[in-house]
């Protein structure tokens, strides 16, 4: 029979430590939540402009709005897949009814996302309605 040495425990045991480390760590980094980038929704221009919604997500998930007509702040909370989304007050700043209209249901469509997925430069909070950001690279 073989003799385990103190050398060789140590040994072992930082292997393990090391193996179950690098498990730990992503497989690709750029699949982590979006927190500390800017996003831009995955949709067409309303009609008569051409802004298009925006989402900056902080570090600690505080959430910054800049939506087709109005603007606001939220709050994301993450853990696994899973996502919640609380709005604050939009400000608004005197919108016509459509684009008043479509900044209430993209509101409504963040809160009530449950999951989120992050392909690559894409993220999707998917809930009943499912909406795809593109995090802004320049």
């Amino acid at each position: 029979m073989f003799a385990t040495t103190g050398f060789a425990r140590r040994t072992a045991a930082a292997a393990v430590l090391a193996v179950a480390a690098f498990a730990a760590v992503p497989a690709c980094a750029d699949d982590g939540f979006p927190f500390g980038f800017e996003m831009t929704l995955d949709a067409a221009p309303q009609g008569g402009s051409k802004r298009i919604p925006t989402l900056e997500i902080g570090d600690n998930g505080e959430a910054k709005l800049d939506l087709w007509c109005k603007a606001g702040k939220g709050q994301f909370s993450v853990a696994g897949n899973t996502v919640i989304f609380v709005p604050g007050p939009l400000q608004d700043r005197d919108c016509p009814p459509a684009r008043a209209q479509a900044d209430d249901d993209l509101v409504a469509a963040l809160s009530e996302a449950e999951t989120w997925k992050r392909r690559g430069d894409l993220v999707s909070f998917i809930g009943p309605k499912a909406l795809r950001f593109r995090i802004n690279t320049n």
